[in-house]
């Protein structure tokens, strides 16, 4: 498993925050100051900080001791993209700082939280120039092992063509809200066309920019044949101590650049090394960027 039930636990006292999802869009009590005019029962979700204490229901409280809130049939909970890139770029690293596997728990806890707090989830992994698999739209706790079972599911594979797939997923998804990217961003095409559609369409943008600790720093020296994973082109080099600080560089500058980009457009930008805990970044580091409260 992805994870165990002491941290879905923890993951269940969360939720994702939605601060620029353009007004109209959504209209559930939770994110929005508009009521829902309907007085037609839909279903319950569950009571999350920050909710109308007026819409609990107390007699469901009473018999359970657990505080359910009440849906009329005009609300919409948040909708929730997460897409995972599944190219062969993510399968690289050794057991737990391995990028796919990273990111797969990664993605497994943010749509755990949107499951749990009643939001609609939509995940999907991105290989080539398409979605290659797709979980949901889901919403409610009970769908939590189907996500599990569908992230364990996805194995790397294809070429990285991240701007088609974007617009691919934006063209086609119905319902806007937050959309979460967790990629390497190994990207040939690029990724900011494809960002642009979701901003466009009034989804509010965030990327998980995930790299392994040997693609920050490598630790090779001497004559080296790297082999592209992607598209078998080999590249001869003879890696020093010069070579390795002018990599080392690039790296940071290649990262600030696409931040300074992020920043400009109000995009949500958070790099990550797979040496970080994925528990301590979503519980701590996503919590203090303000993405989950």
């Amino acid at each position: 498993m992805l994870f165990d039930e002491a941290t879905l636990c923890k993951l269940e006292r969360l939720a994702l925050v939605a601060s620029q999802v353009r007004a109209g869009v959504i209209k559930g009590e939770r994110r929005s100051t508009k009521r829902g005019t309907s007085i037609e029962f839909a279903d319950y979700r569950d009571y999350v900080r920050g909710d109308d204490l007026r819409r609990v229901d107390w007699n469901v409280y009473a018999r359970l001791e657990r505080p359910f809130i009440k849906l009329l049939e005009e609300e919409e909970d948040l909708a929730v993209h997460v897409l995972l890139d599944a190219s062969r770029s993510m399968d690289y690293g050794e057991a737990e700082t391995h990028k796919l596997r990273y990111a797969q728990r990664l993605a497994a806890a943010l749509g755990y939280i949107a499951l749990a707090a009643g939001d609609r989830l939509t995940l999907a992994a991105l290989q080539d120039s398409a979605p290659v698999s797709q979980f949901g739209p889901a919403r409610g706790r009970g769908f939590a092992l189907r996500l599990l079972r569908f992230l364990e599911s996805v194995a790397p594979g294809g070429a990285t063509e991240l701007d088609a797939a974007l617009r691919s997923y934006a063209l086609s998804a119905k319902r806007p809200g937050l959309v979460f990217l967790i990629s390497d961003l190994f990207a040939p095409d690029g990724y900011q066309d494809g960002l642009a559609q979701f901003q466009g369409r009034g989804y509010e943008v965030t990327v998980l920019h995930v790299l392994a600790p040997e693609e920050l720093d490598p630790q090779l020296a001497g004559d080296l044949r790297l082999i592209d994973s992607e598209t078998g082109a080999p590249q001869d080099i003879t890696l020093d101590g010069g070579l390795r600080d002018r990599y080392r560089a690039r790296v940071r500058q290649w990262r600030d650049d696409i931040e300074a980009h992020a920043l400009k457009r109000r995009i949500n930008y958070l790099p990550i090394s797979t040496a970080t805990a994925w528990d301590e970044l979503v519980l701590y580091q996503l919590r203090k960027r303000g993405l989950v409260g």
